[in-house]
Order: structure tokens, then C-alpha cells, then sequence
């Protein structure tokens, strides 16, 4: 038997959780937008929503310690970025993001639709149909980036998407680029009429973005745990309330 490979080996697994366990010292910073049902603020300040949910749950198999922040996506986004030691949700999960982070999910799906106001009569069959319409978005949005890029000239972008839903009923814009669960809520917050869903314009998930100096012990863990949770119906049952 070989006791040298055998000590060498039993050296670097040993090292290999030191190192995992060094990374994770101090608790992981964990941002996230005001984005209902999704993540929010509940009562007495408490982050909550169905990814919420899903996050602390995932964190708490891992043994994770973690502190979770609500700020403007904007910041989040570029705090994710240039900060070790951060991680974002719910974030779209796009080819354009694709190399900027390190990725565990998808956490929930959200597809983005176009939404028209209640007493509006628009149709839309395509993409290219909508065009012709003032799309409201906000900053820093993946939907928003994604219209852009389709070429998108009449996209006018907001601070953040409650600003829409009194945009879309004073008929400052015409159609609203959000996510399929998101409209609803915000114009039942706002005491708004109840948009009318007019177009799927891409089906999407979102997913934990983690800034990219994680070690990918960590990344491949957490993957794995989510992928428990799937299979043991947690996932489902989160799903389930907010239905």
C-alpha cells in the first residue's frame, strides 16, 4: 500500500475543507430587490417572499451563515459584482450575465409579459408587433436589457417598476414589461385596476448570482442541496403558497 499517496490525499481533503470553511467565515452578504411576491419587505422589516424562502432554506441545509439586505437592484447588481463574499436574487439568469457571476438555481420561474391597461384594447402576436407601443420597464432590469437589445426605441425606464403601474393607468406608457406574478401585486399595492396580461414575450428563472471569487466547493454544494430540495417536494410546496 501506498502510505504516501494515502497521506497525501487525506492532506488535501483536509485542506480542501479548511479552505471552504476559511471562505466562509464571515457570514455571506446576501442582496435582493423589492421584487413581490418574490423577495419584499414583510412585517416589522422581516425580508420575506417565495425566493426568500427557497434562499433560506437552501442556506440553512448548507450550514451557511448569511445576512440578507434589501436594496435598489442597481446597487445590488454592482455590489454583487465587485465585492467577494456577496451573492443576488432573484436574478435572471442571462448570456449576457452568464460569465459575470457564479450561479445556484434556478431558485423560481418568471415569465416576463407585457401587460396593457384594464380598458386598452391591444393585441399583440409578436415581438416585432409591440414595438410600435411605449414600453414601460426600470433600470437595471434584465427584461428592460433584453427589449433594449432587441431594438426596443420606445422603452422608457422608471427608478423601479411600482412607478409603472401609475404610468401604465394614466396612459403615460402603453404596455408594461414585467414579470407574470409582479404586475398584479404591485397594482393591488397601489390600489391600481388590474392590468391586462396581453403577451408572454420570453419565458425566464431566476436564479442566486454569487459574486465570482466563491470558492466552487461552495457553488457545487448548494447546487446539489437545491437539487435535493426539487426532489423532496420542498420546492413545491414553497411554490404552493404563493399560488
Amino acid at each position: 500500500m501506498n502510505y504516501q499517496l494515502l497521506w497525501k490525499g487525506a492532506l488535501f481533503s483536509v485542506s480542501s475543507v479548511l479552505a471552504l470553511g476559511a471562505a466562509q467565515a464571515a457570514p455571506l452578504n446576501v442582496m435582493t430587490e423589492d421584487y413581490p411576491p418574490f423577495n419584499m419587505q414583510g412585517e416589522g422589516g422581516k425580508i420575506v417572499g417565495l425566493s426568500t424562502e427557497v434562499v433560506e432554506e437552501l442556506f440553512k441545509r448548507a450550514g451557511v451563515e448569511y445576512k440578507i439586505t434589501l436594496m435598489p437592484w442597481k446597487r445590488a447588481y454592482e455590489d454583487t459584482l465587485s465585492t467577494p463574499n456577496t451573492a443576488l436574487y432573484s436574478t435572471t439568469r442571462t448570456p449576457e450575465r452568464e460569465t459575470l457571476f457564479k450561479w445556484v438555481g434556478p431558485l423560481v420561474n418568471n415569465n416576463w409579459v407585457f401587460f396593457s391597461s384594464s380598458t386598452a384594447n391591444i393585441s399583440i402576436k409578436s415581438l416585432d408587433d409591440a414595438k410600435q407601443y411605449s414600453v414601460g420597464g426600470y433600470n437595471g432590469d434584465a427584461a428592460a436589457e433584453y427589449l433594449k437589445a432587441q431594438g426596443f426605441s420606445k422603452l422608457q425606464l422608471a427608478a423601479n417598476d411600482t412607478a409603472n403601474v401609475k404610468k401604465l393607468e394614466a396612459g403615460r406608457i402603453d404596455l408594461w414589461a414585467t414579470g407574470q406574478y409582479l404586475a398584479p401585486y404591485l397594482a393591488n399595492k397601489e390600489k391600481a385596476a388590474n392590468p391586462k396580461p396581453v403577451f408572454v414575450f420570453k419565458e425566464t428563472q431566476m436564479s442566486l448570482a454569487f459574486n465570482k471569487d466563491t470558492p466552487d466547493e461552495l457553488i457545487k454544494k448548494l447546487n446539489e442541496i437545491l437539487a435535493a430540495m426539487k426532489a423532496d417536494g420542498t420546492i413545491e410546496k414553497i411554490n404552493a403558497k404563493y399560488q
